[in-house]
C-alpha cells in the first residue's frame, strides 16, 4: 500500500512539473489502453464464437457455389469484418491525439514563460526554467504515450487482418 501511496506521489509531482495538460494526455492514454484491451478480449474471447458460428452456417448450406451463395458468404465476412474494426479509428485517433495534446502543453508552458518575462525581466533564470519545463515535460509525455500506443495498435491491426484473413479461408468458395 506504501508503494502505492508513493507511486501517486511521484506522478502528482510529475504533474505538478509539466501542468494541467498532463491530466488530458493522462486521460487520452487511458481511454486509448481501455479501448485497445477491450480489442484484445473481443479478439480472444469473442471473435473466435462469432468465426466458429459463421462456419458452421456456411457448412450446413446446400449451396455454395450460386451468386446468391457468394452474396451471402460476402455479407458474413463484411459483418465479421465490421465487428472485428469496430472502434481501431478511435484507437488510431487517440494516438494521433497525444502528441497534439502534448504541444498544448508546450505552447501553455512557453506562455508561462513569456509572462514571467514580461512581469519579471529576463533576470530570473529559476523562474524562466520552470515554465521551459512545463513546456518540455507535456510533449515528452504526448509522445511517449503515442509511441506506446502505435506499437500496440499496429500489433492489434495485424491480429484482426489476420483474424479477417483466416475467416475467408475457412468459407471455400467453389
Amino acid at each position: 500500500m506504501l508503494y502505492l501511496i508513493e507511486l501517486w506521489e511521484s506522478v502528482r509531482d510529475f504533474i505538478a512539473t509539466g501542468g494541467n495538460v498532463l491530466y488530458v494526455v493522462m486521460g487520452v492514454l487511458f481511454l486509448m489502453w481501455v479501448l485497445m484491451i477491450e480489442r484484445y478480449w473481443y479478439l480472444v474471447n469473442s471473435f473466435p464464437k462469432l468465426r466458429d458460428t459463421i462456419i458452421a452456417r456456411w457448412n450446413e448450406r446446400k449451396d455454395t457455389t450460386s451468386w446468391y451463395a457468394h452474396r451471402i458468404r460476402e455479407a458474413w465476412i463484411s459483418e465479421a469484418n465490421d465487428k472485428l474494426n469496430a472502434r481501431i479509428l478511435l484507437i488510431k485517433t487517440c494516438v494521433a491525439l497525444c502528441p497534439l495534446v502534448g504541444l498544448l502543453g508546450t505552447v501553455t508552458g512557453m506562455i508561462a514563460v513569456f509572462e514571467i518575462m514580461a512581469v519579471q525581466g529576463t533576470g530570473n533564470p529559476r523562474l524562466m526554467a520552470s515554465g521551459i519545463s512545463m513546456a518540455t515535460i507535456p510533449t515528452m509525455a504526448g509522445m511517449v504515450a503515442a509511441l506506446s500506443g502505435m506499437f500496440f495498435a499496429t500489433r492489434l491491426e495485424s491480429k484482426v487482418k489476420r483474424a479477417k484473413e483466416n475467416l475467408v479461408d475457412s468459407l471455400p468458395h467453389h
